[in-house]
């Protein structure tokens, strides 16, 4: 869930799952899966970083419970928004690619 700001200022949270569309006319307006629309206050890029940071923390959660999956430690890596990416339990570097 990301949260978004309606014009009139009041926060809501959203699926970002549900995203279909996103349009700047000015106001943003986002259009969901089932044709809902909604008009927030947050530029597309804003919105759009706001998913990406969200789908990061996701990734950078499971790898943490699911430490024993390489690849996926890979991938939470390149996304290089979890600071603890890359790293083993003791803080150290791990490889995050094979020769």
């Amino acid at each position: 869930m990301i949260e978004v700001t309606r014009l009139n200022g009041t926060p809501m949270l959203l699926n970002s799952d549900l995203i279909k569309m996103a349009e700047a006319s000015p106001d943003t307006m986002l259009t969901l899966i089932h044709g809902e629309k909604l008009i927030v206050r947050e530029s597309c890029a804003e919105i759009v970083e706001k998913v990406m940071a969200y789908r990061a923390e996701l990734l950078a959660k499971l790898a943490a419970r699911t430490g024993k999956m390489p690849d996926l430690n890979r991938v939470v890596a390149m996304t290089s928004l979890n600071p603890d990416a890359g790293r083993d339990s003791s803080g150290k570097a791990v490889a995050t690619h094979k020769a």
